[in-house]
């Protein structure tokens, strides 16, 4: 991802927008996948531990970890977006969020449509064992189906997408206590796992939409970058 990611803005280095996102991009490699995911990979024992003797349902514990990553990862890449004018544009020229405003972000737009995912995935964990790099693998790509409805172009950035989105949900799965009465999952439940989160937030994304709609909230505060 950092070598391709600093190919392409080698190539598109006399292109400020552009340029401008790119370096938004690679600044969320480098906080959330690079340096984040190292974290949570190397301390996954003692976090374990950690989560283990907290007094609560392993439920309410994993959406709540699920829901807390979520957070820190929106923080980075609406800092990021604030950024633009550190990275030669202006305000609103180069973006990777729907917002600026970062509260803005999580509960009218991405925090919407992600966070009840988690849901999904806390009800399916009690009945399935799926392990934790599966799940990573399955969310990973439910988010980038989930990007892709903003253009197709997503397809090409499969590799960041994964990641960014795997590690909201690996660690909480890590930390996941021996559950009674779960099965291994049959293979059919793995393609819809894919899917099932993303159509499971419809009914909330609709919710939302209404209210916005209702209140004349737009549903992207920027223009279109144009590479």
């Amino acid at each position: 991802m950092v070598i391709s990611s600093s190919f392409i803005l080698f190539l598109n280095r006399e292109n400020p927008v552009f340029r401008a996102v790119l370096l938004m991009a690679c600044g969320l490699i480098t906080l959330w996948i690079l340096i984040a995911g190292s974290l949570m990979f190397f301390y996954r024992e003692r976090v374990k531990n950690f989560i283990t003797n907290i007094k609560a349902g392993w439920q309410l514990k994993f959406f709540l970890f699920c829901a807390g990553l979520f957070l820190i990862e929106e923080m980075i890449t609406t800092y990021m977006t604030n950024l633009a004018p550190f990275f030669g544009v202006k305000q609103g020229e180069a973006y990777i969020t729907a917002s600026a405003n970062y509260f803005d972000v999580i509960i009218f737009h991405s925090g919407v449509a992600i966070i009840p995912m988690f849901l999904c995935w806390a009800w399916i964990l009690k009945r399935r064992d799926f392990k934790p790099f599966s799940v990573f693998i399955l969310f990973g790509l439910t988010g980038l189906l989930a990007e892709c409805t903003f253009g197709l172009q997503h397809l090409a950035e499969f590799a960041l997408w994964i990641f960014v989105y795997g590690l909201m949900i690996w660690l909480p799965v890590y930390t996941l206590p021996m559950r009674d009465n779960t099965k291994k999952p049959e293979w059919w439940l793995y393609p819809v796992m894919l899917v099932f989160p993303f159509v499971f937030s419809m009914p909330f994304l609709g919710i939302v939409g209404v209210i916005m709609k209702l209140a004349g909230h737009p549903n992207f505060h920027f223009p279109k970058v144009v590479p």
